[in-house]
């Protein structure tokens, strides 16, 4: 059975070698967002042959297929997660690293009206939201 992101890579012509198809896998079953070398000690896991160099080149050539999406949430480490056509947005925990996808129809709409006051029109945006957990003090 193939995955999500073998299936895109498939119909977006990509040749799907052995190795490719795991790192593909993994990134499918990521419920979180990976960087390269968490990619490779999962996929290393599955087969050990798959070096750190070709979990690089991999993502690379998914990222530019506009299969997987690059985010870069200011820990010094690209993180990778399935491009999609569902809008979210992220708030990363600076304690834990943990990255929470969230929706928010509010924020959405505030910021329409504000590229419209600018005079544009909002064709994409990225929103990443940087936090601590609340402590007793602060509620």
């Amino acid at each position: 059975m193939q995955d999500r992101i073998e299936k895109l890579c498939i119909e977006k012509g990509l040749r799907m070698t052995e190795q490719r198809r795991v790192i593909a896998r993994v990134l499918s079953l990521a419920e979180d967002h990976p960087d390269a070398e968490e990619l490779h000690r999962r996929a290393a896991a599955i087969d050990s042959g798959i070096s750190l160099a070709t979990v690089y080149r991999t993502v690379r050539l998914f990222e530019e297929a506009n299969i997987i999406e690059r985010h870069d949430f200011r820990d010094g480490r690209s993180r990778y997660e399935e491009a999609s056509d569902d809008h979210h947005d992220h708030l990363i925990d600076l304690k834990t690293g943990k990255v929470v996808e969230f929706i928010d129809e509010e924020i959405e709409r505030l910021q329409e009206l504000v590229a419209k006051r600018l005079g544009y029109k909002l064709v994409d945006h990225r929103l990443e939201l940087y936090g601590t957990p609340l402590t007793d003090d602060d509620k």
